[in-house]
């Protein structure tokens, strides 16, 4: 493994970073031409450090939060690390961001100073100017506009603060040396606020020392000669510690887009790259589509490229001890596994080293054809995604775990690379499954020689990673952490490879492909909102998109001039699902606070209603698990 650096605290970690690689390319942002420009780690170093002396002089304090509403882009670490080096944490959140979560963190966090990245957010902000009593100063990230006061915000560039901090270290001021030096590693680093329709996000607290304990054990074999695209939001701790993981090692970053990712995979041509699910299914259509395309002739070279490959690098993953084992095989079944294996190898290879070449790179080459391998997050992996992709020379490395533990607690590892697993956990993380039942310790269970392998149960963790509570919520906290024990609320089991398998979610938030986190009991409230619709339950646990069970209301129906006496007959309607989708439409909407992702794209309806005692809890609560596995062929209907 090559150099990198690790460090008590992140200020530490990032003044280290800059000394350490000065001479490298440290982030490589576009210009108004559309190229990237390259900023050295020692220019970066200079510019944090001198906007750090300007913040404390405009008297930022240690342990204070400083809020940053922003998506990825250089200045977003400039002044990430900036604020490091005064002591205080940054309360990060995206452009994204609704009326309603930015007076609740703002107020919630008690933020004095925020930086904004554009003036659409900025207006969006001074808009409500009346509901945010703290805040006291804004800065303009991306922006020449002078600086001005209105309604009591003092209006800044970051232009004018940083020449600001020039002026300062001129004559001598060193201020932020004297703040990195009182750090400690239990101080808070950021303050990341859990996404979610509820009203109520919950601010997680990360101190330096969960962040430092990523970047020292989660050990990729990273390189200074890394080019890395940044893509995912860096205000979710996942691309937030790739990125620090690649600055460790003096890599480089180049920050992209969506809207722009085909076109800069050709022009950077990256060799690793954070990821979401989503990316990967796209990636896999837009390749599927081009092959149909083809002759004949080349589909048919293609699949036998494909199954080839397949079945050569199936048989090297068993020999390397890379199969997933949900169970100890027995000696006869070894033996079988080996001969099977062993014959596949026979009959694929030649195709392989043939065809592989000349199609299967090519394939390859669509991510810029220096593509290492990719860490995939934020949601889970389909197996025929993480199968093609592996078989056409593509690791994909799905790691687990929640903003809560920083985020990681389990990652795929080159020497370790079971696919359909998250791979084993970080060094220093202990990981238990516990009976949901009985809250019995299944894993790890000393009393058995299989220590509690292939048992599912709740998974907890800790590690040095976990967070430090919830900020201002003691009850969330005592619920979710027990004894230095983070809940995570997810169901999974450890493999006889010593690999965890996330199984599903005990808790009703729902994770789609793309790592959005929807809490589907608003929109539920919601959509009961129509007289069209007597009960229903939202669902897409990593799906694309949400769907939901609809049980139509049958005297809404008839009141509305519809010739139907039964449930069944209500169903054979086709006006009833096109009234049921114009509702929809219409309560699950922008104009009610509902984002892109919280939309209802599929809906089946139900034949009778939820009952007591079956679908529903003495209180009348759902039970999701439940429903889940006795509608299975009717979910399987509508996401087909």
């Amino acid at each position: 493994m090559s150099e990198r650096i690790v460090a008590a605290t992140i200020a530490d970690f990032f003044l280290q970073a800059g000394d350490r690689w000065s001479s490298r390319p440290a982030f490589a942002t576009k210009n108004s031409n559309s190229f990237f420009e390259k900023v050295s780690y020692a220019q970066w170093r200079e510019r944090f450090s001198t906007l750090a002396e300007a913040l404390i002089d405009l008297g930022v304090l240690p342990r204070e939060h400083v809020g940053i509403f922003s998506d990825n882009c250089f200045q977003w670490m400039l002044v990430h690390a900036a604020i490091q080096c005064t002591g205080a944490a940054s309360v990060p959140r995206g452009s994204d961001i609704t009326p309603a979560e930015i007076i609740y963190i703002l107020n919630h966090a008690r933020v004095a100073l925020l930086f904004v990245e554009s003036k659409s957010l900025l207006e969006k902000i001074i808009s409500r100017r009346d509901q945010l009593p703290l805040l006291k100063t804004i800065i303009l990230m991306k922006s020449s506009q002078e600086a001005c006061c209105t309604k009591s915000i003092t209006l800044l560039t970051l232009q004018q603060l940083e020449d600001q901090g020039v002026s300062l270290k001129k004559n001598g001021s060193n201020m932020m040396e004297q703040r990195v030096a009182l750090l400690r590693e239990n101080d808070l680093s950021t303050l990341i606020y859990t996404s979610g329709t509820t009203g109520t996000p919950k601010g997680v607290q990360l101190t330096h020392r969960s962040l430092s304990s990523q970047i020292e054990n989660i050990t990729f074999s990273f390189s200074h000669q890394e080019r890395a695209l940044s893509l995912l939001p860096i205000w979710h701790s996942y691309e937030l510690i790739f990125e620090l993981l690649l600055l460790s090692h003096g890599a480089t970053l180049y920050y992209t887009s969506v809207k722009n990712l085909s076109a800069d995979l050709q022009a950077v041509q990256p060799t690793v790259m954070a990821s979401a699910p989503r990316l990967w299914e796209l990636l896999y259509e837009r390749m599927m589509t081009s092959i149909k395309k083809e002759n004949q002739l080349v589909q048919f070279l293609f699949h036998l490229a494909l199954g080839s490959s397949g079945l050569v690098r199936s048989a090297l993953r068993y020999f390397r001890g890379e199969k997933l084992l949900l169970s100890k095989p027995s000696w006869k079944e070894e033996q079988l596994h080996k001969v099977l294996h062993l014959f596949g190898w026979i009959l694929g290879i030649l195709p392989f080293l043939i065809l592989d070449p000349l199609l299967l790179k090519k394939l390859r080459q669509a991510l810029g054809g220096s593509f290492r391998a990719t860490i995939s997050g934020g949601g889970a992996l389909p197996l025929y995604i993480d199968t093609f992709f592996s078989n056409i020379g593509i690791r994909i490395f799905e790691g687990y775990g929640l903003t809560e533990s920083s985020p990681v607690l389990a990652v795929r590892r080159e020497n370790h690379f079971i696919i359909g697993t998250v791979g084993p956990p970080l060094p220093k993380t202990e990981i238990r499954i516990l009976d949901l039942a009985t809250g019995k310790i299944l894993y790890p269970d000393i009393s058995h020689d299989h220590l509690g392998r292939g048992r599912c149960g709740e998974i907890y963790a800790r590690g040095p990673q976990i967070m430090k509570g919830y900020y201002q919520d003691p009850e969330e906290t005592a619920r979710v952490l027990q004894e230095g024990w983070l809940r995570t609320g997810d169901l999974g089991m450890m493999t006889w490879n010593d690999c965890l398998k996330i199984i599903g979610r005990v808790k009703e938030t729902i994770v789609l492909r793309s790592g959005e986190n929807v809490e589907p009991l608003p929109i539920e409230s919601r959509l009961l909102e129509s007289p069209f619709i007597e009960q229903c339950m939202v669902l897409g646990q990593d799906q694309k998109q949400l769907g939901a069970l609809l049980l139509p209301c049958l005297s809404a129906f008839v009141a509305e001039g519809f010739q139907v006496t039964s449930a069944e007959e209500l169903l054979q309607e086709k006006k009833v699902r096109l009234l049921l989708q114009a509702e929809i439409k219409r309560l699950i909407s922008q104009e009610y606070g509902f984002k892109s992702f919280e939309r209802i794209s599929c809906f089946e309806l139900l034949s009778k209603p939820f009952e007591v005692g079956e679908e529903l809890t003495a209180t009348y609560k759902l039970k999701r698990h439940f429903i889940l596995e006795r509608y299975e062929d009717l979910i399987k209907k509508m996401y087909g």
